[in-house]
C-alpha cells in the first residue's frame, strides 16, 4: 500500500467534508472546564461499590448455604458439632509449651 496516495486521499476527504457550524466555537474546552469545577464524590463512588458487593455477597451465601443444607455432609460422624469445635479451640492448650524446659527450678 502507497502510503503517500493514501495520505493525499485522506487530505482530500477531510477538505471535502467541512466541519459543521452546528457545534459552538470552543465547545469542547468549555465542558472540559465545567468537569474540572465539579468536585469529585469519592464517597459516592466507594457506596455504590460496597451495595454492588454486599448484593453478591448476599447471593453467594444463601447459594452456598442452600448447597449445605441440601446435600448431605461429607463426614457423617455421629459426633456433635459443638464438641467437636470444643475439641479444636482446646487442642492448643493441652499440649505442653515447647519452649520451657522441664526441670524448672
Amino acid at each position: 500500500m502507497n502510503l503517500a496516495n493514501l495520505e493525499q486521499k485522506l487530505i482530500s476527504a477531510a477538505r471535502d467534508n467541512r466541519p459543521s457550524d452546528a457545534v459552538p466555537y470552543a465547545f469542547e474546552k468549555r465542558i472540559m472546564a465545567l468537569i474540572a469545577t465539579k468536585p469529585v464524590d469519592v464517597l459516592g463512588f466507594w457506596t455504590r461499590a460496597l451495595w454492588r458487593a454486599a448484593g453478591s455477597c448476599a447471593a453467594v451465601m444463601l447459594l452456598l448455604g442452600a448447597i449445605s443444607f441440601f446435600i448431605p455432609a461429607a463426614n457423617t460422624s455421629a459426633g456433635d458439632l459443638s464438641q467437636d469445635f470444643e475439641n479444636t479451640l482446646l487442642a492448643a492448650v493441652d499440649q505442653p509449651a515447647l519452649d520451657q524446659p522441664d526441670d524448672v527450678q
